[in-house]
C-alpha cells in the first residue's frame, strides 16, 4: 500500500540503545544518532481497535516521524503518520566529517544553538585524543533563538584508526548544558602495503638482508609472522583481504572464507537472497538483472569446502538454477566471445556434485575432452568425478583427467606453473594460474596417486604469492582452504622451544610454550641495509612469513593496461581562483584500456567531508548533476558512493577510451590529502593504472 517496507528495509538495524558514558555522571553524553529509532513488525490491536507502544528516541535533537502501516483481512489497509520533536535549551550540532586522512588539516566545526527564551553566554570545550594543536575553550554570546558556528584548526594524527571527539557546552548564567561524543574514522593518506614478502619453513637458522624501500615515508617495517602449521592461518593473506576495498558478492564471500570468519559468512548469507535472480542464480551486484552460473557455482563450492552452510532455501534455488543451466533449459550468455559453454557447465556440475545434486545424465550434455580444456575446467571435472561415484566409466575418466593435469603441471624454480598458461587466464570465469595452483593442492589431497607430490605442490603454490597474497580474491579463498586441508592431512609434528628474530639491534622471541598457534611482530625499518636473522631452537619446523611493509607515495602515473586522465572543473565557485566550502565540482575521468577485459573497478578518492551529488537523498541537487557525461562503449554495473571514494564497476570493458563524470560538493574547509586514483581489472590484476592526486585546499 505504501512501500514503507522498502524504505525501512534499507535502514540500519544496529544497536537500538547505548549506555550513556563520560562526564563522571554529571550529565548524559549524546552519542547515538542511528536514523532508525524503532522497528516493530507486528503490533496487534485490542478489542477497541487501539494499541500503545513505548519507545525511547535516540540522542538527536531533531524531529522524528512515526509511521504506522496497517492491514486487516485480505482487502483492508491504510497508513497514518505523525511527527514529534525533541528539543533542549542548549544544543551542540557537530559538523565534523565522518572520515579524515592522516595529515589532513581541517577546521573542526560545531554549531551551538540557544533555543531558550533568554540570552546566554556559553563556554564550549572540545577534546580529541591525538589531535593537534591543543583545543582551547571558546566563548559564544547567544541571543534567544540564535545559533553560532565555532571552529578549531586541527591536524589529523598518524598511527590512529579513530579520532574520538567529546564536545561540551555549558551556559555560564544558567543550568543549560549539552555534551556530544562523535567518532571520526582515520584512513591513511598513503596506504601501507606489502612491498615484498616471503614464506619459508624454518629449520635451524636463516639469514636475510633487508633494506627500507626508496621513497617510503616514516612508519612500516619488517613484519615477521610465525605459525606452527600452515593451517593456523596465513596472516599476509588475511591482512590483504581485510583491507580489500571492493565489494561485489564474490569478493564479500571470498573475504569471509579467506579470513575464516564464520560470523562474516553468516552475515553474507543473509544478503544472499537479495542477490539472487528469479532463476536462483547469484548476481555480482543486486542491481544487475541476471545472475551468473559461474559465480553461483563458486559460492556453493567454496562454502562446501569451507564447511559452512548456505541457507536451505537459497541452496535449493541455486541448485535448481545450476541444474537447468547444465541441462540447457536455462540460458545465460557469457560476457566473453569465447566458446566457453562447456567450461561454465563444468563449474556448475562440480558445484552440484558437492551437494549431491548431480546425476550422471547431467554429464551427458558435456563433450568430455580434458586434454583440450583449460586447467580450471579439468579441476572442475576431477571434482565432479570424485563426488559422482555412479558415473559410467568413472575410473577411466578420472585417470584421463589426472593424466591431463600431470601433462601440464611444470615447476619453474620452486613455483608451480602450467604449460598452457595462456589459456588459463579466464577473467570472466574468475580463473587464473594462482587459482589453479591452489585448487590443484585441494585436488591432490583427494587423489591417491598424488600424495607424494603434495609438499612440492604446496611450496609451488606458496611461491606464486606476490607481496604476501595470491592474485585474485578467489585464489586467496581457495588458497587458505588448501593450506588448512594440507595441515590437517600432513602436518602433525608439534613445534616446541623458541624462535628468535634479530634485526639490527632489535630482538623478538616467539615462545611456543605459550597457548598460541603463533604470533606476529612488526620491527621498524633499520636506518639502512641490515641482516635479519631467524633462529629456531626446539622441535618442529615453524612456518615463517617475512613481509616488508612500507607506505610508498605514488609520484608518477602508473600505466599497465590502463591510462587515466583526471580534471576538475567548477560548477558553482564562490571565488574564481580557489576552492571554498560549499563549492560544487565536476570531476572528469577519462580512461583508456589497451585490451578488452571485464569486471573493471574505477576508484577515485574523495576529500574529507565532501559529498557526491546525485544520490537522491535529502539536500541533494539534481540541477548540479545535469551535464554529467558518460562516453564510450561501457555501462556501469554498479556505483558505490562512500565517504572515502567514488567507485564504478564495469562488467565488460572493450579496448579504447571511455569517460565517467560525477559531481562533488565541498562541505569542509582545510587541506586534504588524497590517495591515488586507480583503475584495475579485478580478475586480471596485471591490467591496472593509477595517477597521484595533489592535496586539495578548500578555504
Amino acid at each position: 500500500a505504501t512501500a514503507q517496507m522498502q524504505v525501512v528495509g534499507k535502514r540500519h538495524f544496529g544497536a537500538k540503545a547505548l549506555p550513556p558514558g563520560g562526564g563522571g555522571g554529571r550529565q548524559a553524553t549524546r552519542e547515538l544518532f542511528d536514523p532508525l529509532v524503532l522497528w516493530k513488525a507486528r503490533l496487534p490491536l485490542d478489542a477497541a481497535g487501539q494499541a500503545e507502544i513505548d519507545f525511547a528516541v535516540n540522542d538527536a535533537v531533531t524531529s522524528f516521524r512515526i509511521v504506522a502501516v496497517v492491514n486487516g483481512g485480505g482487502g483492508l489497509f491504510g497508513t497514518g503518520t505523525t511527527s514529534i520533536r525533541a528539543t533542549q535549551d542548549l544544543t551542540i550540532l557537530p559538523g565534523l566529517p565522518v572520515l579524515v586522512r592522516e595529515g589532513d588539516r581541517f577546521r573542526a566545526g560545531v554549531t551551538v544553538r540557544n533555543s531558550a527564551q533568554q540570552a546566554m553566554t556559553v563556554v564550549v570545550s572540545a577534546r580529541a585524543a591525538g589531535a593537534s594543536p591543543a583545543l582551547l575553550p571558546q566563548t559564544a554570546a547567544l541571543a534567544a533563538g540564535e545559533a553560532q558556528e565555532l571552529f578549531w584548526e586541527v591536524t589529523v594524527p598518524s598511527g590512529q584508526d579513530l579520532l574520538s571527539w567529546e564536545i561540551e557546552a555549558a551556559a555560564s548564567d544558567s543550568a543549560a548544558a549539552d555534551r556530544v561524543r562523535v567518532v571520526q574514522k582515520i584512513a591513511p593518506a598513503v596506504p601501507p602495503q606489502v612491498v615484498q614478502a616471503e614464506i619459508l619453513q624454518l629449520d635451524g637458522e636463516v639469514l636475510q638482508t633487508v633494506e627500507p624501500p626508496a621513497g617510503a615515508i616514516a612508519g612500516g617495517g619488517v613484519r615477521v609472522s610465525a605459525r606452527a602449521r600452515l593451517g593456523d592461518g596465513l596472516k599476509p593473506v588475511a591482512d590483504y583481504m581485510r583491507r580489500y576495498p571492493y565489494g561485489c558478492m564474490e569478493q564479500k564471500i571470498s573475504a569471509a572464507v579467506a579470513l575464516r570468519d564464520q560470523r562474516l559468512w553468516d552475515q553474507r548469507m543473509t544478503e544472499l537472497p537479495a542477490a539472487m535472480d528469479g532463476d536462483g542464480l547469484v548476481k555480482y551486484f543486486p542491481s544487475l538483472p541476471h545472475g551468473d552460473p559461474v559465480l553461483t557455482a563458486y559460492i556453493v563450492s567454496v562454502g562446501h569446502e569451507a564447511g559452512w552452510k548456505i541457507p536451505e532455501k537459497a541452496l535449493q534455488q541455486a541448485a535448481q538454477g545450476l541444474r537447468r543451466f547444465v541441462n540447457g533449459s536455462l540460458v545465460r550468455h557469457s560476457p566473453s566471445a569465447a566458446a566457453d559453454l562447456t567450461l561454465r557447465k563444468l563449474a556448475a556440475l562440480a558445484a552440484l556434485s558437492r551437494i549431491g545434486a548431480a546425476e550422471p545424465a547431467l554429464a551427458g550434455s558435456i563433450a568430455i575432452e580434458p586434454g583440450l580444456w583449460p586447467t580450471s575446467a579439468v579441476l572442475d571435472w576431477v571434482e565432479a568425478l570424485l563426488n559422482m561415484e555412479n558415473l559410467p566409466e568413472r575410473g577411466q575418466r578420472l585417470a584421463d583427467a589426472e593424466q591431463a593435469l600431470r601433462a601440464r603441471v611444470v615447476t619453474q624454480g620452486t613455483m608451480t606453473a602450467f604449460s598452457n598458461r595462456a589459456s588459463d587466464r579466464l577473467w570472466w570465469l574468475m580463473a587464473s594460474e594462482d587459482v589453479n595452483a591452489v585448487r590443484l593442492v585441494l585436488a591432490a589431497l583427494k587423489l591417491e596417486g598424488w600424495r607424494q607430490d603434495l609438499p612440492r605442490l604446496v611450496r609451488g603454490a606458496l611461491a606464486r604469492q606476490r607481496n604476501g597474497h595470491w592474485d585474485l580474491t578467489t585464489a586467496n579463498a581457495w588458497g587458505v582452504l588448501a593450506m588448512e586441508r594440507f595441515s590437517e592431512a600432513a602436518e602433525s609434528d608439534a613445534v616446541t622451544g623458541i624462535t628468535q628474530v634479530d634485526l639490527a639491534d632489535q630482538a623478538r622471541v616467539f615462545d611456543w610454550a605459550a597457548p598460541l598457534k603463533g604470533d606476529s611482530v612488526l620491527i621498524p625499518w633499520p636506518a639502512g641495509r641490515a641482516d635479519l636473522r631467524l633462529h629456531h631452537q626446539g622441535s618442529g619446523r615453524p612456518w615463517i612469513t617475512i613481509q616488508g611493509v612500507a607506505a610508498v607515495p605514488l609520484r608518477e602515473p602508473l600505466a599497465s593496461g590502463f591510462t587515466i586522465h583526471k580534471r576538475l572543473s567548477a560548477i558553482d565557485r564562490r571565488v574564481p581562483d580557489r576552492w571554498s566550502r560549499g563549492d560544487t565540482v565536476r570531476v572528469k575521468l577519462e580512461i583508456e584500456a589497451q585490451a578488452e577485459t571485464g569486471w573493471v573497478a574505477v576508484s577515485d578518492p574523495l576529500p574529507a567531508g565532501a559529498m557526491v551529488l546525485g544520490t537522491g537523498l535529502g539536500r541533494d541537487s539534481r540541477l548540479m548533476t545535469r551535464g554529467e557525461a558518460r562516453a564510450g562503449q561501457v555501462w556501469p554495473a554498479f556505483e558505490e558512493r562512500s565517504f572515502e571514494a567514488f567507485r564504478v564497476y564495469y562488467e565488460k570493458v572493450p579496448a579504447g577510451r571511455w569517460k565517467v563524470e560525477y559531481t562533488l560538493r565541498l562541505n569542509q574547509s582545510g587541506s586534504f590529502k588524497l590517495p591515488p586514483t586507480r583503475v584495475e581489472a579485478l580478475y586480471a590484476p596485471e591490467m591496472m593504472g593509477a595517477i597521484p592526486n595533489p592535496p586539495l585546499d578548500v578555504e
